[in-house]
């Protein structure tokens, strides 16, 4: 006779392609949430530094002229518009809207188009 402990499985299938829409929206607005929080004390700094002079504006301005650093800006973006397209919905819910199963999963797919479609207009403006 096997136990309970035996029959349990040996690890977790933590693939995030079996989770449905709201749930991948749940995660990722959880992930940029700490990812903005980290990047605050960058963000804060940057802006000192073009506040401090115009010296160091300029050098800033050169920086972020980059490629690289403009990827990372849209990224940033994209960050930022599904904290807050994703926020949005949570408190919508939160007031019970939209919590029936099609509503919710139409709104989970509103938040990733609506932050895409930010990110991207933030991309074109920078570009």
């Amino acid at each position: 006779m096997k136990t309970a402990q035996a029959q349990r499985p040996k690890w977790y299938d933590l693939n995030l392609a079996h989770l449905p829409v709201p749930g991948l929206v749940s995660i990722f607005h959880r992930i940029s949430g700490a990812l903005l929080f980290l990047a605050l004390p960058v963000l804060l700094y940057l802006l000192q530094a073009t506040l401090a002079s115009e010296a160091g504006w300029l050098h800033w301005k050169a920086i972020l002229a980059m490629g690289p650093v403009k990827l990372a800006a849209i990224g940033l973006a994209w960050l930022y518009c599904h904290h807050f397209f994703a926020g949005i919905r949570y408190l919508l819910l939160d007031v019970h809207v939209g919590v029936g199963k099609e509503p919710a999963r139409a709104s989970a797919r509103a938040v990733f188009v609506l932050g895409a479609l930010a990110a991207l207009g933030f991309a074109w403006r920078i570009w």
